[in-house]
């Protein structure tokens, strides 16, 4: 039981509350610093003595790391036309701490409004642990329709207290958008998750130029990390800021306008020969450009899950088959080049040559014919082309066409690129001596044998292909462009002029064996080639056909070089390949301006 305060005590305290106002005010200030000095020694308790421990003692709540994406760089066509280009769009991520309790609902919406994996999603709606409270649940979503998402879903989760549901959240992430669709998807490519999960997920280029300079074009991802307890960012957490690096633009070489054309023909010609695929590529003959390179089939970058990934490459470079008798104009020009033949050279032609493991024939059966050398260029003889070769040296062939560039990658930055097979050593027998001359027991790839043959249109020297202007490193460090690509002389001008001149006749109706092949008003010089395939290591008696050329034929502007695989039983590269020569070189030159000439074409006699 308490003691009653004495009246004596009680009249004391009362005069002293009842004091002046000094009085008052020095008990006031003695109170405040009282509470001061509590809150003083807490916060020397909290930055001096242990801030760490404390810190991690908040910390413990969660940590956040948000992924500041660089914008990546365009691809541009060789005009400026954007052929991949990015967008404003946003990433929605999740904090599972908040998402689990009603992830099966959430997964269900987001699946059915955002086209994501349902079980994929709810596995990250759930996760704890290894992925911290900082989930992926869908990357490059455009901004007007991420931001719509997950206002719905705010608002229908709301709490008890009315606020917007926390879980979900956006952050920017650029949308990558392909305007051209079909359009030199073969060369661009696609991006794509890489499979990984939590904060290693990222989107990286899965085919084409986007793979292939991934890096040069992706730049690299900053990072935002800061911790939170209670909902709230932690000031003495560990908070830092790692800004983006926005990748390079990557301009090519590729007309956007004349690649869609050459796509087109490419696909109309397939058809209509009722080929498999094809190929056709547009280079620019000084300087080794490539304006167009068509595969058909090919797929929509917008779009490539609907397509079967085999379709995810440039055919062009990547599939490699006999190339047939477009060879013969490398047999042709070496003979020249080495002095060991010249144009109107006098040959007997019979209608068989017996060698070694089997006869060598040609397409038609003729006895004894007379031809020049541009005869048998010209009617696209086998049996003459062997003749000639016959004067070679031992490897001599096999050394210029390894100049030519047979047998090695033209590293223009598209992964996957083939070698093709030259024969070399204990390989190259006699007998596959004699085929290879004509195109055969050898294999290329399309952008190998344009190249090839562009050497003869630039008067000998070979231009190194470039696909790329300027110059860009691919993520295998090759430094490729047009700053970078190398030339040398293969054959002398002359080899290559007189060359120039067999090959004209090859589009005459007159003397060769492809006159669907002119461009009227040009001098068009060309040759076809037909090939046995080789399927599962065995021929299958398919067909390869094709027709490479340039123009004018005595001042080249460009090279076009059409490959069609499979067509119908009768076809050949005079009457599918050509006419589809002609069409793009027409295009390619009233596009570019480029006047005839005014020359007119040779007359070198075929025959004697």
């Amino acid at each position: 039981m308490s003691r009653p305060v004495p009246s004596r005590l009680r009249r004391r305290t009362g005069e002293v509350l009842r004091g002046s106002p000094h009085r008052r005010m020095q008990i006031g200030f003695l109170l405040i610093a009282m509470v001061l000095s509590v809150f003083a020694a807490r916060l020397v308790q909290l930055q001096g003595v242990d801030p760490r421990s404390y810190a991690k003692m908040a910390a413990a709540e969660g940590q956040v790391r948000v992924t500041l994406p660089a914008t990546r760089g365009e691809i541009l066509d060789r005009n400026g036309e954007p052929m991949a280009d990015t967008v404003d769009g946003r990433m929605i991520v999740a904090d599972p701490k908040v998402t689990s309790p009603v992830a099966p609902e959430l997964a269900t919406i987001l699946s059915d409004r955002l086209g994501v994996d349902y079980f994929e999603t709810l596995r990250r709606l759930r996760v704890e642990g290894d992925g911290g409270r900082f989930q992926y649940i869908a990357r490059q979503v455009p901004a007007s329709k991420a931001e719509k998402v997950v206002a719905d879903i705010q608002e229908r989760f709301k709490d008890d207290k009315g606020r917007p549901f926390a879980g979900l959240a956006t952050e920017r992430d650029p949308l990558r958008v392909y305007p051209n669709h079909t359009v030199a998807a073969n060369l661009v490519g696609f991006l794509g998750e890489n499979g990984k999960k939590g904060k290693d997920a990222a989107i990286i280029g899965l085919a084409g130029l986007e793979d292939s300079f991934n890096t040069y074009l992706s730049g690299k991802d900053g990072e935002a990390r800061y911790e939170v307890g209670a909902g709230n960012q932690i000031p003495l957490g560990d908070n830092t800021v790692t800004p983006a690096v926005d990748g390079k633009n990557l301009t090519l070489t590729i007309d956007r306008d004349l690649q869609y054309y050459t796509q087109r023909v490419l696909q109309q010609t397939v058809q209509k020969s009722g080929g498999e695929s094809g190929i056709a590529v547009i280079q620019d003959t000084k300087t080794g450009e490539l304006l167009a390179l068509a595969d058909y089939p090919t797929y929509d970058a917008a779009d490539p899950s609907r397509y079967p990934e085999e379709l995810y490459k440039s055919s062009a470079l990547t599939d490699v088959y006999e190339p047939g008798s477009v060879e013969k104009v490398l047999t042709m020009s070496s003979l020249i080049d080495a002095g060991l033949a010249y144009k109107e050279q006098r040959f007997k032609v019979p209608g068989q040559l017996h060698r070694q493991d089997r006869p060598i024939g040609d397409y038609w059966d003729h006895g004894i014919l007379k031809l020049t050398l541009a005869g048998i260029l010209a009617k696209s003889s086998n049996v003459g082309t062997v003749l000639a070769a016959d004067q070679f040296k031992p490897g001599q062939l096999r050394g210029y066409l390894t100049e030519f560039g047979l047998g090695s990658r033209t590293a223009i930055g598209l992964g996957g690129e083939t070698r093709g097979i030259l024969p070399q050593g204990a390989a190259w027998t006699s007998q596959v001596g004699d085929r290879i001359a004509f195109g055969q027991s050898l294999s290329v790839n399309a952008v190998q044998m344009i190249t090839a043959v562009n050497t003869i249109a630039n008067g000998g020297v070979r231009i190194a292909p470039s696909l790329v202007k300027g110059e860009a490193r691919t993520d295998d460090g090759s430094e490729v462009g047009t700053d970078v690509a190398t030339s040398k002389r293969v054959i002398s001008a002359k080899a290559a002029h007189e060359t120039m001149l067999m090959m004209e006749r090859v589009v005459d109706p007159d003397a060769g064996v492809a006159p669907r092949a002119a461009v009227p008003g040009y001098r068009v010089a060309g040759k076809t080639g037909t090939a046995q395939r080789v399927v599962d290591r065995r021929y299958d008696g398919s067909l390869t056909v094709s027709f490479a050329g340039f123009a004018p034929a005595d001042d080249p502007r460009f090279t076009i070089y059409v490959v069609v695989h499979n067509p119908r039983a009768g076809s050949g590269g005079g009457s599918v390949a050509g006419p589809a020569f002609a069409k793009l070189m027409s295009h390619a030159l009233r596009r570019y301006g480029v006047a005839p000439t005014g020359t007119e074409p040779n007359q070198t006699p075929v025959e004697w």
